[in-house]
């Protein structure tokens, strides 16, 4: 088969995720011929908001839930109407060991963090640690973040540009557990940290392949300050944003079309209820590496050699008829659940329940982060359930790998890791959540486990890998000599280009792939 004229394209893109629509809408924008290609219904990925439970009116960001490093440049380029909320409480942190105290970090009172420190470790001058390392991080953001946008610089260029030579070595060349032992005094403490590199991610505070680290600094960089906003209407208005965006510059957007494989001369041929070519002169994948190598593979090409990721999660949304009471009365639910509630996460804990999954285990306690978006953002839910004091919660579970889901039953295993989360939120409650949990018309709780075999089955996903593959450090580690390799988006293939989270800069909801993607595609063909 050959392509008609009507599916010939400048640019064809393989997937519509957020950063598929970033960058039709670039390079729409710029006069290009594009169009973008989704297997499922509807655009967007996982950046989406859905209603789990019928009959009940709440909007919850299903996979994807909060905002860093989608950079105000995109916003600005595009002109996205885009709502993000920063939340006041940065973390509540109960002590595992006698959960009636603990951490609650106030970003608006400095006073009232350090008496919570205090409080809960007996040591007033944890809370002064903490400051400064989180101080002392600070240039990583200033100095990585604006490179995010523009054509790749040298890891040299970035070390000069942190202006600390000590933190560039102790983020990039030692295991981050280096880092927090020698900047903090308490396991709590060190365990807050932590997380930050462990989100979707497998490994050990000690991991010398260094993966935490990867994942460590892309949280911390986001937005110059590694603060994680609410978006304002859920994950969805962000997309519908990108969408509008991108239909309104001219892209043509085609769903529930089925990618077959994919050629090196840029023809993508699909199969729905006839067979048909898109040819382009690129084409931008916006599916995972290994899914790509698929696609390529069928097209009798050359792949990547991607090896296969594993994704570490399992996420739990939920909605609640109310916030249930905690056993530390000096907090209250609407402060310590309105930031990121950490629950059985020391140091100490992450990495023994990363020996325990390591050995096939499911960790106990499962380390779990909790988040109540509606309280930062009531829109998601409708008005009656806003009046009855109705809230989401959305709980996410650490140090989870994929190979923990039996693929002979993943119902099973992930009915497992739900009870399995949800002991690990009790231990620290004065009520069992159970009696909290929103009961829908048709009688069914409103709880949810989406895991990582939920991921691949029904987003494609390989190994629910939400980062569609390992991190990569920000920077160049070799000399780049075409368009494609400046930005961080080249394949064996000069042309077909990478534009979703398995771009270098990829991951998380950003826009950066798709934003990287589109402008190599300009420098390649000019505009």
């Amino acid at each position: 088969m050959t392509a008609s004229d009507s599916r010939r394209y400048d640019v064809v893109i393989v997937g519509g995720g957020h950063n598929a629509l970033v960058a039709a809408a670039y390079l729409s924008r710029a006069g290009r011929r594009v169009v973008v290609i989704e297997r499922t219904d509807a655009v967007g990925g996982a950046a989406v908001s859905e209603r789990p439970w019928p009959g009940v009116d709440a909007r919850l960001s299903r996979y994807s839930y909060l905002v860093s490093l989608l950079p105000q440049k995109i916003i600005a380029d595009l002109g996205l109407s885009v709502d993000l909320r920063r939340r006041r409480y940065s973390s509540y942190t109960p002590d595992p060991a006698d959960p009636s105290r603990g951490i609650l970090i106030d970003t608006q009172d400095a006073e009232a963090t350090a008496a919570s420190f205090a409080r809960t470790l007996g040591d007033t001058d944890e809370a002064a640690r903490f400051a400064a390392f989180v101080e002392r991080l600070a240039p990583l953001g200033r100095a990585v973040f604006p490179t995010m946008t523009e054509p790749l610089p040298t890891a040299d260029e970035v070390r000069e540009r942190v202006g600390d030579d000590e933190l560039f070595s102790a983020v990039t060349e030692r295991p981050l557990g280096d880092l927090l032992r020698t900047s903090l005094e308490s396991d709590l403490a060190r365990g807050i940290a932590l997380t930050d590199g462990l989100i979707g991610t497998f490994a050990s505070s000690d991991d010398p392949s260094l993966a935490q680290n990867r994942c460590f600094l892309y949280h911390v960089i986001g937005g110059e300050t590694g603060h994680w906003d609410v978006p304002v209407g859920g994950m969805g208005a962000v997309t519908a944003e990108l969408e509008r965006a991108a239909r309104e510059a001219g892209a043509q957007i085609v769903t529930g079309v089925e990618v077959i494989s994919i050629s090196p001369d840029g023809d993508v041929h699909t199969m729905t209820d006839r067979s048909e070519v898109f040819h382009g002169d690129l084409v931008l994948s916006g599916v995972g590496r290994v899914v790509l190598d698929r696609l390529l593979a069928a097209g009798g090409a050359a792949t990547t050699g991607a090896d296969e990721p594993e994704g570490a999660q399992v996420k739990v949304n939920m909605l609640l008829s109310r916030l249930p009471r905690l056993r530390d009365e000096s907090v209250t639910p609407e402060a310590a659940f309105s930031g990121t509630f950490h629950v059985n996460e020391t140091m100490t804990q992450l990495d023994a329940a990363h020996a325990a999954a390591s050995g096939g285990l499911i960790p106990e306690p499962l380390p779990v982060e909790i988040y109540c978006h509606s309280l930062t953002d009531p829109s998601i839910l409708g008005e009656e359930l806003r009046a009855s004091g109705a809230q989401t919660l959305t709980m996410f579970g650490l140090q989870v790998p994929h190979r923990l889901i039996d693929d002979t039953d993943p119902v099973a295993a992930g009915a497992r890791l739900l009870a399995a989360a949800q002991a690990s939120l009790d231990s620290v409650l004065a009520e069992p959540l159970r009696d909290c949990i929103f009961v829908a018309p048709d009688g069914r709780l409103c709880i949810e486990a989406r895991t990582t075999s939920d991921l691949e089955r029904s987003l494609n996903m390989v190994g629910g890998d939400i980062f569609h593959g390992a991190l990569s450090w920000p920077w160049l580690t070799a000399a780049a000599s075409t368009p494609a390799e400046r930005w961080g988006v080249a394949t064996p293939h000069s042309r077909v280009l990478l534009c979703g989270s398995s771009a270098q800069r990829g991951g998380a909801v950003s826009g950066i792939g798709g934003q990287n993607a589109a402008m190599a595609v300009l420098e390649i063909l000019g505009g």
